[in-house]
């Protein structure tokens, strides 16, 4: 048996809901660290961007999943749909920490959004996610059949796209890490692309690699 064969024979083992119950720590560990003063002296500030870029990484890690089968070989389809569920739930969270402990007054939360360019890409991102996460059950795959079912859930393209926009305008001065997220999230993208399939992908990388050598020679 190959490592690979290894690795999908444990993933198999790990049970869905196991993810869900996981998932529930982080959130709870940063708020307590906000509680105690272990996030600095803007509390909610560090909370909103801890839950926000938390979310952003299981939405990539979700993005990865295909990917990580057809070049790879490692095999998570068994826990896309939880994988999708806890993004949701932390894009969420992220957001009740904005309106509950951030804006905090109702009035200002509709002039924030149309105010604040970050603010207005990842309200979209948020509202794109909700038909997604409303369907990610058997009832919904079979009410609407696998073609409409995944047309649907190509949305998970765009929003990721928003998301990584959100976080990049969110940032101040010149950051490098929100353009790493941003680079990651088109690349993940462009994977679904003809040219980046698996047959292809070995001989991309053997380009960008040889074009590297070339320019440090």
């Amino acid at each position: 048996m190959t490592a690979i064969q290894h690795i999908n024979q444990t993933i198999g083992r790990v049970p869905p809901w196991l993810i869900y119950v996981v998932a529930v720590f982080p959130p709870c560990w940063f708020l307590y660290q906000g509680l105690t003063g272990g996030l600095g002296v803007e509390p909610i500030k560090a909370l909103e961007h801890k839950i926000g870029e938390l979310a952003l990484q299981i939405l990539l890690f979700t993005l990865a999943v295909r990917p990580l089968r057809e070049i790879v070989g490692i095999n998570l389809l068994k826990h896309r749909r939880a994988l999708g569920v806890v993004t949701f739930f932390y894009v969420l969270c992220h957001l009740l920490v904005w309106l509950v402990l951030d804006v905090q007054i109702l009035s200002e939360i509709w002039a924030d959004i149309i105010k604040r360019p970050y603010i207005t890409v990842g309200m979209a991102s948020f509202l794109l996610m909700l038909p997604l996460v409303a369907t990610s059950n058997n009832f919904s795959l079979r009410k609407l059949g696998p073609k409409r079912w995944n047309a649907m859930h190509r949305l998970m393209y765009p929003l990721a796209l928003l998301g990584s926009m959100h976080f990049v305008m969110l940032a101040k001065g010149k950051q490098i890490e929100p353009l790493i997220y941003l680079g990651i999230t088109i690349f993940l993208i462009a994977l679904r692309w003809k040219g980046f399939r698996k047959k292809n992908f070995a001989k991309i990388l053997s380009g960008w690699f040889t074009t590297a050598s070339n320019t440090t020679k």
